[in-house]
């Protein structure tokens, strides 16, 4: 198994541990804090993502080009988690601030570049 495989299955473990954190926090009244019934709407944006991301692992494993692509757009996701929740918290919202939940979007924006570069490496090969 090569080094992608085990990023992209360390990114993706974190990136879906963060989004159930995201739930817990509400994330979507960052967006509309009067959004009562954003859980609806939330829930399903997530299936595609979370199909997309388990269905770039299986790509990854396969080593098919389209594993390529998906691990791109999951790590840039990861790297957009990073600097919206760093956004909101530097404007003082307090959705997202305990270690726990900085300590993921950290973890989350280092192996998202590690992944981007270790991705493009492959990629150029």
């Amino acid at each position: 198994m090569d080094l992608l495989f085990w990023i992209y299955l360390a990114n993706a473990t974190l990136i879906i541990i963060h989004e159930i954190d995201s739930a817990y926090w509400q994330e979507w009244k960052l967006l509309d804090p009067n959004d009562e019934k954003g859980i609806n709407g939330f829930l399903i944006f997530h299936f595609p993502i979370i199909i997309a991301i388990l269905l770039g692992l299986v790509f990854i494993y396969d080593k098919m080009f389209a594993g390529f692509i998906l691990s791109l757009i999951i790590s840039a996701g990861g790297l957009f988690a990073f600097f919206f929740h760093f956004y909101h918290l530097r404007k003082g919202k307090q959705e997202f601030d305990t270690l726990l939940s900085k300590g993921l979007i950290i973890s989350t924006f280092i192996i998202s570049i590690f992944q981007i570069i270790l991705t493009i490496m492959k990629m150029s090969k």
